[in-house]
């Protein structure tokens, strides 16, 4: 009995999940009861949101202090971030407001500011499964953006721009990987190198080949996709009827990503060598092999989502045009815990936080200049672990020798 008496409580249902979970909800109600939702609206006060807000919190805590540490966590940010957008809601213009939370756009450019990010994620993942830390995405991304450009410039055509960059992202990829995996050299410094190697080769070739005119206006871009109807269909096609064809392409990879990562041998092969590359090498996997295919496959789809950047959303190529986009992709896959759905889930956040800092700045101008920082700042969050801890494949960063 005594013994019975010191166990832990076990929680039928899991009430501690579903309590962060209703803090969660709490977090969000806490901002849109702050919301112009009618012409007479008594919840528009500063005490309404910071209440709500409160109750927030204070069912992250309670569920943190059940074990339920990550989503008790997302609970109380949740709260914390409810009551600051909340009680600044209160204070804004009813015509801003309407202006910055319109959902129908604010969801369109969440899909488009998530898009290179998602590539860049399952890049990572690719990558990082095999045991290969890949810091270098964001050079591969940019040297995507720029031979995309440059092939659809020259070729006259926005498919043969994506053979370019998937072919120029590739190559980075294997620069990477003879480094890392060959001559066994830190990983991080080599993708690091990898960054300021596409930094230095974007912007050579940009001024040489464009100079200082930049690229044309008549470059051949990746078409949208207009689903027929879709005018008719509501806030659902407003949404989805009109993106560019490799956002739809981006979904697709999703889903071929998790079959090829946890539904077939060479999935198995990939996440083995990442685990334990010792018992893999000894059952006839070669480490060096799957290691090499995986790292190159990681810097193609970096490149597609440069490519995405040049010639699907932007339509031309700036230096460093990227901005960090690598860095929050591989920030979405530890948030993600390195699986693909998880990373695409993480690409959405930080794509809403761009979007709703890039809707923020219309009318306010520069005092929301700091919104600009939020994915940044996501970013820091993600990668430091505040929100639950991700492991990451045992193997990851760590050469191996052959024996």
């Amino acid at each position: 009995m005594a013994a019975r008496a010191e166990e832990l409580p076990r929680w039928r249902g899991n009430p501690p999940r579903s309590v962060a979970v209703g803090g969660i909800v709490l977090g969000c109600l806490a901002f849109l009861l702050a919301l112009p939702l009618g012409h007479h609206i008594p919840t528009r006060q500063p005490w309404v949101p910071a209440a709500v807000g409160i109750l927030a919190i204070a069912a992250g805590i309670w569920a943190v202090s059940r074990r339920a540490y990550r989503l008790g966590w997302l609970a109380v940010a949740a709260g914390v971030i409810g009551i600051g957008m909340g009680v600044l809601a209160t204070h804004a213009a009813v015509g801003n407001l309407h202006y910055v939370v319109s959902w129908t756009p604010l969801f369109t450019a969440m899909f488009v500011f998530a898009t290179p990010l998602t590539y860049a994620a399952l890049g990572g993942m690719f990558c990082e499964r095999s045991g290969v830390v890949n810091i270098g995405l964001e050079g591969m991304m940019l040297t995507g953006a720029f031979f995309a450009v440059l092939g659809a410039d020259k070729f006259g055509n926005w498919s043969l721009g994506i053979l370019c960059a998937i072919v120029a992202g590739g190559l980075m990829a294997l620069i990477h990987a003879f480094v890392s995996i060959q001559l066994r050299a830190d990983q991080i410094v080599s993708g690091t190198a990898i960054n300021f190697l596409a930094l230095g080769v974007t912007g050579y070739f940009f001024i040489q080949v464009y100079g200082a005119n930049g690229t044309p206006g008549s470059i051949s871009q990746v078409p949208d996709v207009n689903i027929p109807g879709a005018d008719h269909l509501g806030a659902f096609g407003q949404i989805f009827g009109h993106l560019n064809l490799l956002i739809w392409v981006s979904f697709l990879l999703l889903f071929v990503s998790y079959v090829v990562m946890f539904r077939t041998p060479i999935g198995l092969r990939i996440r083995s060598v990442g685990e334990h590359p010792r018992a893999a090498d000894t059952v006839g996997i070669s480490v060096y092999g799957i290691r090499y295919g995986a790292t190159i496959v990681s810097g193609m789809l970096a490149a597609l989502g440069g490519a995405y950047l040049s010639i699907g959303f932007v339509g031309s190529f700036n230096e460093n045009m990227t901005a960090g986009r690598g860095f929050i992709g591989l920030a979405a896959l530890i948030f993600g815990n390195w699986r693909p759905f998880g990373a695409f889930a993480a690409a959405l956040l930080f794509g809403f936080s761009q979007a709703l800092a890039f809707r923020l700045a219309q009318p306010w101008g520069n005092s929301a200049v700091l919104f600009q920082a939020l994915p940044y700042v996501l970013t820091l969050v993600a990668v430091a672990g505040v929100i639950g801890r991700s492991t990451p494949p045992a193997a990851s960063g760590r050469p191996y020798r052959k024996q």
